[in-house]
């Protein structure tokens, strides 16, 4: 039951009740800043993901290239071991007058070694003081392994660049989240504000960190 004045008011009443238009507008904006903001956060928490696992992808493939490097490194090490002690051997025959020793150690040679020594002979070291000491220190001694390996190290220290880079486009992106975290708790918080000025004044800050936020984002590559 309803006493008749009450049946008289219910229109009126409820229109009364009715928050003023700015005040609906002011809440609009609010709710407007939270769907916006929301976007632009899984929007970064996407790119960060992306950007963790570029960087991760980046410094294994560094490290599995550094290692075929030092694989390649070794390996001319070892070979330049092997030429060493090839032509150790010759010379020895050479100056013990064994020339058939002498021949069987020159056969042997392997065939980057062969233009270093064919070089050195032509200098006459056994007569030309001024002849460089050995093969091995001959413009003409190259290692392919030893190349290789420069190669290798170089394109390693270019995929730690690259992962270095990625990660800080991922400390970037999380840097961004910080902005629309700060943006959400405005925006959230004016919804609770009764005094005009003051819920105005807080949505402003919002959209503030809001444009500087996405500003900051755009600056940012996609990975």
């Amino acid at each position: 039951m309803h006493a008749p004045h009450e049946l008289s008011e219910g229109p009126e009443h409820e229109q009364r009740a009715r928050p003023p238009r700015a005040e609906r507008r002011l809440e609009l904006v609010s709710v407007l800043l939270l769907a916006l903001t929301t976007l632009a956060t899984a929007w970064c928490g996407y790119q960060a993901a992306r950007w963790s696992g570029e960087q991760s992808q980046h410094y294994a493939r560094a490290s599995a290239t550094r290692i075929k490097a030092l694989q390649a490194s070794t390996r001319a090490g070892q070979l330049r071991v092997d030429d060493l002690l090839y032509f150790n051997g010759w010379l020895d025959a050479r100056r013990a007058g064994n020339d058939g020793l002498a021949a069987i150690y020159r056969r042997r040679f392997r065939p980057e070694f062969v233009p270093a020594f064919r070089a050195w002979i032509a200098q006459r070291p056994f007569t030309n003081p001024r002849a460089i000491s050995g093969p091995l220190y001959m413009p003409q001694y190259r290692s392919a392994d030893l190349a290789r390996s420069v190669t290798l190290d170089t394109a390693a220290d270019d995929l730690y660049a690259e992962g270095t880079d990625a990660k800080t486009n991922d400390d970037r992106y999380i840097l961004s989240t910080v902005f629309f975290a700060a943006v959400l708790f405005f925006a959230g918080i004016s919804l609770r504000l009764d005094w005009r000025p003051l819920k105005i004044a807080v949505l402003g800050m919002a959209l503030a960190l809001l444009v500087g936020g996405v500003t900051f984002v755009l600056t940012l590559p996609v990975a």
